[in-house]
């Protein structure tokens, strides 16, 4: 498990620094769509870009943040329950979690194929969607993964004590 997690680890980070950069090509985006249009005319496409970018930004930051435990979590029923049954509650959840990402994941790249073959594009700049949507599929699949790590996790330490 720990080669698995190793491999899961050094992916997440990876696609976190692709998020990091799209947050930086954001910015850039829009502070000279800000200046060009005070000086000259906005930069075409510039809303297409953001928007369709703003979705690595997104997915790509899943697993990272799962990862690192940065999720909102609401733990107040855990606290009056017997450790044991936390465990087995935590585990369920993660289970859960993991099952509804990898629908997420699965559904995103059979909507990335539909846009693919029905040539979808930005109206602006023409920029194909299903890029960006396959980037939503592999976010998804990648947090589903290691939801299902913590998920073994949580059981390995529920069954232990």
């Amino acid at each position: 498990m720990h080669k698995i997690e190793r491999l899961l680890v050094a992916i997440s980070d990876a696609f976190n620094a692709l998020s990091a950069a799209s947050i930086l090509f954001v910015m850039l985006i829009t502070v000279l769509d800000v200046i060009l249009r005070r000086l000259f005319t906005p930069l075409p496409g510039a809303y297409d870009v953001v928007s369709v970018v703003s979705s690595f930004i997104i997915s790509f930051s899943l697993g990272y943040t799962s990862l690192q435990k940065g999720h909102i979590a609401v733990d107040f029923v855990f606290q009056k329950l017997p450790e044991k049954a936390a465990r087995f509650l935590a585990a369920a959840n993660e289970l859960i979690a993991s099952i509804f990402f990898a629908v997420l994941s699965w559904q995103s790249f059979c909507f990335a194929k539909r846009s693919l073959a029905a040539g979808e594009v930005s109206p602006t700049v023409q920029l194909p969607f299903y890029p960006f949507i396959l980037g939503v599929s592999l976010g998804a699949l990648l947090l589903s993964l290691i939801l299902f790590l913590n998920f073994a996790r949580e059981m390995e330490k529920a069954l232990r004590k």
